[in-house]
């Protein structure tokens, strides 16, 4: 199958972008991202400069082959990153819209590349649980609901990818932060940071520039795994909780 790419070039953040369109050869079994390496091999053999994109694991758990995709973060495929996506998901000759992820808080980098140290700074800012380093409790010295052990786990498979804040007209950031607010509220080892966890994550959320949620809900249907919008309800909650007992 041949598709054409009409991918944004933009040389470094300062420079003004451009939409490009190249032709390329691919197969339906081919993945997205090998399509775009066929594509800066045939860059590279005509002396040009190949496509900056990033990319990692290629297996949807690092979340760093973050494109908006025909309108899609990830792409059209539901609950898959784009490293996840095949071109069987395209037509033959049909034209294929690549972009960066949009917001303040994500510059762009180059071409296809933005910053996301914003979610390592928010992280830094509260995403963490006190404990005393030394030998491994026994697996019953905690005891934990399965409830509240699964609702955690769903949590924490967020993976940082940016596709909420790339769907979201406001580019929150409400989703993410919510995940990793919930995923230690819900456990007793989370207990010690709970007051100020939620108070300094929104703090730094809203110094690096993320927008205001306002419960469209693109963020979750976006989302390659899937994380609940029950979390931003929780997250409402320890924050006014957080604020009630400064």
């Amino acid at each position: 199958m041949t598709v054409t790419l009409r991918i944004w070039r933009q040389a470094n953040p300062k420079a003004e972008g451009r939409f490009e369109n190249y032709q390329v050869e691919t197969d339906t079994d081919t993945s997205f991202l090998e399509t775009l390496d066929i594509l800066n091999e045939q860059l590279v053999e005509q002396k040009q400069e190949p496509v900056a994109f990033d990319s990692d694991c290629r297996e949807g758990i690092c979340g760093m082959c973050s494109l908006y995709i025909n309108g899609h973060p990830h792409g059209p495929a539901t609950g898959a990153t784009t490293c996840q996506l095949y071109m069987r998901r395209f037509k033959d000759g049909e034209t294929i819209t690549v972009e960066p992820w949009r917001s303040a808080a994500f510059p762009v980098i180059k071409d296809l590349i933005v910053d996301r140290n914003a979610f390592d700074k928010i992280q830094q800012a509260g995403g963490y649980v006190s404990f005393n380093c030394g030998g491994a409790q026994d697996a019953n010295d905690l005891p934990i609901s399965k409830e509240a052990a699964d609702m955690a786990m769903d949590s924490a498979t967020c993976i940082g990818c940016g596709a909420c804040v790339a769907a979201c007209k406001n580019g929150s950031a409400m989703l993410f932060v919510s995940a990793k607010v919930s995923q230690f509220a819900l456990l007793p080892q989370g207990q010690v940071e709970r007051v100020r966890r939620a108070r300094k994550m929104v703090a730094k959320m809203d110094e690096l520039g993320f927008g205001n949620c306002t419960n469209t809900g693109a963020c979750a249907a976006e989302c390659p795994k899937n994380i609940s919008l029950s979390n931003i309800a929780r997250l409402n909650r320890e924050f006014i909780s957080a604020k009630c007992k400064e």
